[in-house]
């Protein structure tokens, strides 16, 4: 027992001294600040993990809001159409410009991408049929969207 009294003894002074304890003491380890290799490395992959959802769901919502444009696009083209174009013409134009379409924003004949409808390449498309010269009888207009199924609008005469 007194090997154990005086192991205690010692150890006990050791941790009460002002002085630096030496290396390998309990005291030691205690003061060491710092992370470890293996919570720096779950703090990492968290990060990772949480940044990742974060992209995700930015392209997702800034997809649905492209697509919401589209939209409007083809709506007001249609509205416009429907509500001006064809009580003046009786029918509807062959081709789609500004000089028909005089109602409405003209950047509206425009994909989000900035081309033009029916050009190349455009998410627009206007598709008249049953012509007779420069005016149809019925239209179809589309809109390739990213997020949902091709957003149509049909003639309603």
């Amino acid at each position: 027992m007194s090997l154990f009294y005086t192991v205690t003894i010692r150890y006990e002074t050791l941790l009460t001294s002002n002085s630096t304890a030496p290396r390998g003491t309990m005291e030691a380890m205690q003061k060491q600040a710092g992370f470890t290799a293996l919570e720096l490395i779950v703090a990492i992959a968290i990060l990772l993990a949480a940044g990742s959802i974060f992209l995700v769901q930015k392209n997702d919502i800034a997809a649905k809001h492209r697509d919401s444009i589209r939209k409007i696009s083809i709506n007001a083209i249609y509205y416009n159409l429907e509500e001006i174009v064809y009580p003046t013409l009786k029918g509807y134009p062959a081709k789609l410009d500004t000089k028909q379409l005089r109602a409405m924003d003209s950047d509206l004949l425009k994909d989000p991408n900035g081309i033009l409808i029916n050009e190349s390449g455009s998410e627009y498309s206007y598709e008249p049929s049953s012509c007779s010269g420069d005016v149809c009888q019925h239209y179809e207009l589309r809109a390739t969207l990213e997020k949902e199924a091709a957003f149509t609008k049909k003639s309603r005469h």
